[in-house]
């Protein structure tokens, strides 16, 4: 009976042991940022990249883990009720997640100027030139009302570019099926502490910090999953 007993708490010991091991590899956190915070200056500010990256952004990752955490805990009980409650804290931190970390790598201070390659001639054949592109993605986001995203987004159905906003955090691809290439943050936090209210100057200057080799190698990928 003693050997049963043992038998039994070495087995939960395991079990608990692989699943806390299990737990930590789905821990999310903050990607490694390319640049220095003050690399893209004097578009964005290295005391806005600092607060943006290193609070919302980190606030992001530290809630969407504390909310997979319940809503794991609330499946193994069965407990519907909960797992269905915590639908949008999921929806909202996963989402800012994804944003951020799409946005940082969409950024350079080697960025700026125009797209090339087939880049470029996507944009040209769905947009005729660059500049009406340019136009109508920052009319797009500086329209959005209260906080959320711009976005270009690649359809793999229709193989075309699209632009489309996006309220508060909601992720691109699944709210629309867009898979995303580009995207500009119009959270107040992304550039009240340099652009004021004038959120016009502050979409037009994420051009000149615009990574367009991330966007080409984001478009290249979207392509194959046509």
């Amino acid at each position: 009976m003693l050997s049963v007993t043992a038998n039994t708490i070495r087995r939960c010991i395991s079990q608990t042991a692989s699943l806390g091991a299990a737990t930590a590899k789905l821990k999310h956190t903050l990607p490694d940022l390319k640049y220095d915070f003050n690399a893209l200056e004097p578009y964005i500010s290295a005391e806005i990249m600092k607060i943006h990256y290193e609070k919302h952004h980190n606030t992001y990752v530290n809630n969407l883990n504390a909310t997979e955490e319940k809503l794991a805990e609330a499946t193994a009980k069965g407990d519907l009720n909960t797992a269905i409650s915590l639908q949008p804290a999921l929806r909202f931190n996963a989402g800012g997640h994804i944003n951020h970390t799409i946005f940082w790598e969409n950024l350079s201070p080697k960025g700026g100027g125009e797209p090339t390659g087939d880049l470029a001639e996507q944009i040209k054949d769905d947009f005729s030139t660059f500049e009406r592109f340019k136009k109508e993605l920052v009319a797009a986001t500086v329209g959005v009302q209260g906080s959320g995203w711009g976005w270009l987004g690649y359809n793999p159905v229709s193989g075309r570019l699209r632009i489309a906003t996006c309220p508060n955090q909601d992720p691109l691809f699944a709210t629309t099926g867009l898979i995303p290439l580009f995207g500009i943050d119009v959270w107040e936090h992304a550039y009240y502490l340099q652009y004021k209210n004038v959120r016009p100057d502050y979409v037009s200057a994420i051009f000149n910090v615009a990574n367009w080799n991330d966007v080409s190698e984001r478009l290249a990928k979207a392509r194959m999953q046509e």
